[in-house]
């Protein structure tokens, strides 16, 4: 009887263990767990670090298309990446009347693919050490690999850099970054 008791004890740890290794796969955003059962929008909501893209998300009419079946990569700047834009722009392209250059902004800030940071480096690495990737805004990010992290430079120059990466979605991936990535203007 105590033999099958310890048993009992010993599959419920390790189960729970089990339990924490697949909650623990996902990195936190914004002091959020990420749960990969869940969509793009569902995770983001959650993330005290990007209510500023959620909310420019949910201006341009983009959260049905990212709750989607995708898949998609995010590449998804801070609440401080958009504060470093100059004084009133988040302002300004929050308004209804400029719906269409948001929107531009955000889809060129998403990849009509689920691309993980490991393929993104081989990638980088089989074009000598740049490698173009197309969003679905129309833009041409130029993915580079820096001091072992991956940035992204716009076709205006600027340039973000991914500060976590991998963070499995039901329908794609996102990546945190901490600049804005615009279209060429």
């Amino acid at each position: 009887m105590k033999k099958v008791f310890l048993r009992a004890i010993l599959a419920v740890a390790l189960a729970g263990s089990a339990m924490t290794a697949v909650q623990a796969a996902n990195p936190e955003v914004g002091g959020a767990p990420m749960y990969e059962d869940k969509n793009i929008v569902e995770n983001a909501v959650n993330s005290k670090d990007h209510t500023t893209l959620v909310a420019a998300v949910k201006a341009a009419g983009l959260v049905e298309t990212l709750q989607g079946k995708g898949p998609f990569t995010v590449f998804a700047p801070t609440n401080a990446a958009f504060e470093a834009l100059p004084a009133g722009t988040v302002e300004t392209l929050l308004k209804p009347e400029n719906k269409e250059q948001l929107t531009k902004v955000l889809t060129c800030h998403v990849v009509g693919a689920e691309a993980m940071s490991d393929a993104i480096g081989k990638m980088i690495k089989d074009d000598g050490g740049k490698h173009p990737v197309k969003t679905l805004g129309g833009c041409t990010l130029t993915a580079e690999e820096k001091d072992g992290k991956i940035t992204l430079t716009d076709e205006n120059g600027g340039v973000a850099t991914v500060t976590i990466a991998d963070v499995k979605q039901s329908n794609g991936v996102i990546d945190v970054i901490d600049k804005v990535i615009l279209p060429k203007m």
